[in-house]
């Protein structure tokens, strides 16, 4: 793939997910974006009323996790969550499907988990064009387990499928990455995140079929520092 570091920018999600993330470093997040144009900061619900009010006045978007990073709490939980961080201004939610009940087998309840958080962003009476992605942490899937939870997003009408939370035993597979977007096809938005360093990372999970990139490293992916 034919591409600059500095053409990355918008096809990156600058991260700061972190328990000991502070006012400080969130402010530095937004600056960043600012400075090199991001898709978006990502960052905890928390700190989602600050982003907003640091970014208002720019094209970066806020975007926000949801069940994070274990996917385990109720449908209920998720969707208040998603309700609470569009309110606050989140344009984005990434949500952790169910890994529990999907390695239980129990496929419905994680569907109706995703559609409940999907139908969240459309009932906020904020907007209606919230992105959702649901986060599969494909470190702990096999690849017949990956297909199926690809379909599941794609029949509720998720906008992407993710690799990883960063809090896996893993992050983000090139392996993983081709076979998502070999399910999910050209209609459904594949992000890699999880270990996503540098530019060479990033570009070879392009090369792999991710149109979208999360990363803590932003500035080091797009001004093309090395380790």
């Amino acid at each position: 793939m034919a591409i600059k570091p500095r053409d990355m920018a918008k096809m990156i999600d600058h991260t700061n997910l972190n328990a000991t993330a502070t006012v400080d470093q969130i402010k530095k997040l937004c600056e960043e974006a600012l400075e090199y144009q991001f898709a978006s900061v990502c960052v905890n619900p928390i700190y989602v009323p600050l982003a907003t009010k640091l970014l208002e006045e720019s094209s970066v978007k806020v975007a926000t996790v949801i069940g994070f990073p274990l996917g385990a709490n109720t449908t209920e939980t998720k969707a208040f969550e998603t309700k609470n961080a569009i309110k606050n201004g989140a344009k984005e939610v990434d949500m952790v499907m169910n890994i529990g009940a999907f390695k239980s087998g129990a496929y419905d309840l994680v569907r109706s988990d995703i559609k409940a958080i999907i139908d969240a962003t459309r009932s906020s009476g904020v907007t209606s064009d919230v992105i959702v992605k649901i986060i599969l942490e494909t470190c702990y899937l096999n690849d017949e387990e990956i297909v199926k939870a690809c379909e599941i997003v794609k029949e509720v009408g998720g906008d992407f499928v993710k690799t990883s939370t960063g809090f896996g035993s893993a992050g983000a597979e090139e392996e993983k990455v081709s076979l998502m977007r070999k399910v999910v096809g050209r209609d459904i938005g594949v992000k890699a995140s999880g270990g996503i360093k540098n530019f060479e990372d990033a570009l070879s999970m392009l090369d792999a079929g991710a149109n979208r990139i999360g990363a803590s490293s932003g500035v080091e992916i797009v001004t093309d520092i090395k380790d």
